[in-house]
């Protein structure tokens, strides 16, 4: 049988220079990504894909703010609908390109993807999920005066903060799941998932979404352990996972087990919004899934990280 992969794509690894974010860049930046996901393919893994859109929504709201005089704005939870429709089309466009070329008939399908959250969860009142463009402090604060709530992001810059509740269940899992019974290469859960809440109308237990961006890695995380993936695969904008990072006495990480990034996560070494998350996520999935691995790198590198030259490998222990 074929090992099963959940890829994980970070938003920003999709924009690969900050300041060119748009779209014939991103164009590029998923046909590279999907080139390596192609690879994968042809070495046996069957895929499920999910995606990161915090940059995307980001800009999508600006847009709103700016064109407020004119045209109607988009509530967030339709926001990231949208995000998932165009960059979901985009994987899967590029991908059944790239296979095709190669000989490949796999089919590949993006499912807009409901998430349930709790209504009550403590995130709605303690917005933390960056989205957006990177910022100078100045300009930041400018934002800030005006409504935003900001936060500095890693020392790669200032950006804006949303909600972002912990996932409970993915709406379409059974859709996911017969999709894959049947061979397909999946794209699920983009950007987290739409955040959707019960609504109590009389005896029906009817969806509604909520105002939020559910982090992507904690929803591959509980998707991945739900399949049994072998492996969860979090591709980002690094090659490897570091502690100290981008200080002098930075360290990157190769193998390591659970309980020793656990220490690390513990001793404060992964920035909120950024690291942090993704680690949180890895650990969540290994405890749910024992048997699993998960994988640390960047687009360019997951050919040579699968073959253990280079990224940061987690096993159970």
């Amino acid at each position: 049988m074929s090992r099963i992969a959940l890829v994980a794509i970070g938003g920003n690894s999709l924009i690969t220079d900050k300041n060119n974010p748009g779209i014939p860049h991103q164009w590029d930046a998923v046909r590279e990504t999907c080139r390596h996901l192609a690879n994968m393919v042809e070495a046996g893994w069957q895929l499920i894909i999910s995606h990161g859109n915090g940059p995307q929504v980001g800009y999508i709201l600006r847009r709103n703010e700016i064109a407020s005089d004119n045209v109607h704005t988009t509530p967030l939870d339709l926001i990231v609908a949208d995000t998932q429709g165009s960059i979901g089309y985009m994987l899967q466009q590029a991908l059944r390109n790239e296979l095709f070329s190669r000989g490949i008939r796999i089919p590949v399908a993006s499912i807009v993807t409901q998430v349930l959250v709790d209504q009550d969860d403590p995130a709605f009142d303690n917005p933390t999920k960056p989205i957006g463009g990177f910022m100078e402090e100045a300009e930041a604060r400018l934002f800030e005066a005006s409504g935003w709530q900001v936060v500095e992001d890693a020392g790669r810059g200032w950006r804006r903060v949303v909600a972002s509740p912990k996932p409970k269940r993915i709406i379409e899992n059974d859709i996911i799941e017969r999709l894959l019974e049947t061979g397909c290469i999946v794209i699920a859960a983009g950007g987290g998932g739409i955040p959707v809440v019960h609504n109590q109308k009389g005896e029906l237990r009817q969806l509604v979404g909520v105002q939020a961006v559910i982090d992507k890695d904690w929803v591959s995380s509980l998707m991945a352990a739900g399949l049994k993936a072998d492996l969860l695969l979090i591709s980002t904008g690094v090659a490897q996972v570091a502690l100290n990072f981008n200080t002098p006495q930075q360290k990157d990480l190769s193998d390591i087990t659970a309980n020793e990034l656990k220490g690390y996560l513990d001793e404060g070494h992964f920035a909120p919004g950024s690291m942090k998350p993704k680690i949180e996520a890895i650990l969540a999935f290994l405890e749910n899934n024992p048997k699993g691995e998960a994988l640390v790198t960047n687009p360019v590198s997951i050919a040579d990280a699968l073959a253990h030259k280079t990224g940061t490998w987690i096993k159970s222990g």
